[in-house]
């Protein structure tokens, strides 16, 4: 499976060959380097460790600087593992880039939505909230009741409640490369994709296209 790290710039537009708009979201993507390999006889499964976003030296606790050095990749703030069953086709300190992929390529995008902070079940779930009449002032935006008395006699698990929205591992599938640029480490993917922008995305290849 091929993937890359990559970090979301916002969002744009192109025209098409026939003129039609085209919604898309700028992927600043790579260059990353391989900084660790892992395969069935030494690990159980076979994967690739990338690292991505140069930074200082100072900036980087002992454990990274340790385990960088070792790979010869240059100081890197992220690291994330992408499972690849070619995990021998590639070598420590390899460069990757946004050439992997090419317009019209079917991908996933993983990212971590926004924080939406403390919300209640309104906002969260999308519930009607009460009554608008019948005297009552105060339970427009509210979940009402949340369970039977006696039997069970306790709130079910998994009960929508408000809590904390966002700020959660979001996966977009089955969206298409609109653009690759490999001079400037830009690929376009058509449509929205998780995060604020500057935020960390993985591209890797569609599991279930």
């Amino acid at each position: 499976m091929k993937g890359i790290l990559g970090k979301k710039l916002g969002m744009t537009q192109i025209f098409g060959d026939d003129g039609t708009v085209i919604p898309i979201t700028l992927i600043e993507a790579g260059p990353c380097y391989v900084t660790q390999k892992k395969t069935a006889e030494t690990d159980t499964y076979n994967a690739i460790q990338l690292g991505f976003g140069e930074t200082e030296k100072r900036k980087l606790n002992q454990p990274k600087l340790g385990h960088l050095g070792k790979s010869g990749s240059p100081m890197v703030r992220h690291l994330r593992e992408i499972r690849t069953s070619d995990a021998g086709d590639y070598e420590i300190g390899q460069k990757v880039d946004a050439s992997i992929f090419k317009v019209g390529d079917i991908v996933d995008v993983v990212g971590t939505s926004k924080g939406k902070g403390f919300a209640g079940v309104v906002k969260r779930h999308h519930f009607a909230g009460g009554p608008k009449t019948h005297g009552q002032s105060d339970r427009w935006r509210s979940s009402g009741s949340v369970g039977a008395g006696t039997t069970p006699g306790h709130v079910l698990k998994g009960q929508r409640m408000a809590g904390r929205m966002g700020n959660d591992r979001v996966t977009v599938q089955n969206i298409k490369v609109a653009l690759v640029d490999v001079e400037k480490n830009l690929i376009a993917v058509r449509g929205s994709i998780p995060g604020s922008n500057n935020s960390l995305v993985i591209i890797h290849e569609s599991v279930k296209k």
